[in-house]
């Protein structure tokens, strides 16, 4: 089914589809800067692309979509944090590096086809500055750095539709006085020893040894590793201005083609019903809530419980309620496990509203909704023995996009078991209480305890 998104750029939903020749779906999508931790606002983020991608791939085939995030290792942070530390910078971004890659490990995040580091295209990143300097769309200014001139880009401001004057008043607190108009952004900042250390490369022609600004480096990775069009750009919020305004002028300008066709923004993550900050207490890291006890799945379970367009309150609370759903999502894997049935059957529809939900704009709180109304249909109904085995598979590939790694049951439910379970729980929704309580009996002389639940329940071995 087609996957649409809403677009940041025409405030449109629209459907997603490739649009080179190959048929390959290209998309991008910011990366960390890597001189901390990320917490796990940046990874509601992650995990939401992660689920997009799934998507994409169950839609056009793994083969016909490619990803690509960067990683942003030269930036002011990170040589702020070089410098503090009293290490390389390269020493310090690697460490940070690494420690992102186990984290979307642990949440199960698929690794991107690439991930390209800025300081690794630096040539990329001046070759485009030297051909938008060439174009009339960059200027060198008396310290040696290059600015980009927004006046040159008339489109400027229709992805965030920020107009002049809010232009003016956002970009008032910066240096204005190597720039020809205070909005102007840095495309290559010229090397200065008390901030910059030893972080410096040869500039662009004309201009001063130094470092790229932040903007240019993704446009150039996009450029290297996608082309000059991509199908879709993705990212946070708070990317939106200036970052991915900055990225369409510069892109444009140098390659004269559109830029991007669609653009995707998840919203900011709260805390508490707070902004997250260490002052509040409410700061949290991947390793700070696995301390705690919690798994890196009901991490992952809560970052997806909420829309991406609509700010999450994330709490402790709703890491406990996705320990329970998990548990419930297991369990009934489990229990089509055990019961399965060889003989063929037709595809089950079953969990086709699941994937409806999710392809409608990433409309996961319907999704998982529907993913849990499912488990009660097929209960109402009982388990038909020749749907049973196209239920498992249906759930499955819907366990697969939602990106949940569920461990193994550790003990097997028998069949038999599973059986009486079933005409117990259907007795009870009947209201034949005398008959489930007969059943609740054979289950306990079996040595299995049942454990109710207002939609569900659990099969447990009675201890010994």
């Amino acid at each position: 089914m087609a996957i649409k998104l809403f677009d940041s750029l025409t405030r449109e939903l629209r459907e997603l589809k490739p649009s080179h020749p190959d048929g390959v779906f290209r998309f991008y999508n910011c990366g960390p800067t890597v001189y901390a931790p990320a917490h796990i606002g940046n990874f509601r983020t992650f995990v939401v692309n992660d689920v997009l991608r799934r998507l994409l791939e169950l839609e056009f085939g793994a083969d016909k979509v490619k990803h690509v995030r960067n990683l942003t290792d030269v930036d002011d942070r990170t040589i702020g944090q070089s410098k503090k530390e009293g290490r390389p910078l390269a020493e310090i971004t690697k460490k940070w590096t690494e420690k992102f890659w186990a984290d979307c490990k642990a949440l199960n995040c698929l690794d991107p086809h690439e991930q390209p580091t800025a300081t690794s295209h630096i040539r990329e990143q001046v070759d485009m500055i030297e051909c938008l300097m060439e174009k009339g769309n960059a200027y060198r200014a008396a310290d040696g750095s290059v600015y980009f001139k927004i006046s040159s880009f008339r489109e400027y401001g229709a992805l965030s539709r920020i107009k002049e004057r809010e232009l003016k008043i956002t970009n008032s607190a910066f240096d204005s006085d190597h720039k020809d108009s205070v909005s102007d952004f840095a495309l290559w900042k010229a090397y200065k020893p008390e901030d910059d250390g030893d972080v410096k490369w040869p500039g662009p022609r004309g201009a001063s040894e130094g470092r790229p600004g932040w903007h240019i480096e993704c446009s150039a990775m996009i450029k290297k590793h996608l082309g000059e069009t991509i199908d879709l750009h993705t990212g946070g919020v708070d990317l939106l201005f200036p970052h991915h305004e900055n990225e369409i002028a510069q892109s444009q300008c140098c390659n004269g083609q559109l830029f991007s066709r669609h653009w995707y923004h998840s919203e900011h993550l709260l805390v508490d019903g707070t902004t997250m900050s260490k002052s509040k207490g409410n700061y949290y890291t991947l390793s700070d809530l696995v301390e705690k006890g919690y798994s890196p799945m009901a991490v992952r379970y809560a970052l997806l419980s909420g829309h991406p367009k609509k700010q999450l309150n994330f709490t402790l609370k709703s890491l406990h309620d996705a320990e329970e759903a998990l548990t419930g999502i297991r369990w009934f894997q489990g229990l089509l496990s055990n019961a399965i049935d060889p003989t063929p059957a037709p595809p089950s529809d079953l969990f086709d509203s699941t994937l409806a939900a999710l392809c409608d704009d990433l409309n996961f709180p319907k999704a998982l909704g529907e993913l849990h109304s499912a488990f009660t249909v097929i209960r109402g109904g009982g388990l038909p023995k020749e749907k049973i085995s196209a239920h498992l598979s249906a759930l499955e590939l819907v366990i697969q996009v939602f990106g949940f790694k569920l461990e193994k049951p550790k003990s097997s439910i028998p069949s038999a078991i599973t059986a009486l379970a079933e005409k117990r729980w259907a007795a009870k929704q009947a209201k034949d209480f005398a008959t489930a309580d007969g059943l609740r009996r054979e289950l306990a002389a079996a040595g299995w305890s049942m454990l109710d639940g207002k939609t569900d329940y659990k099969l447990e071995p009675l201890k010994k």
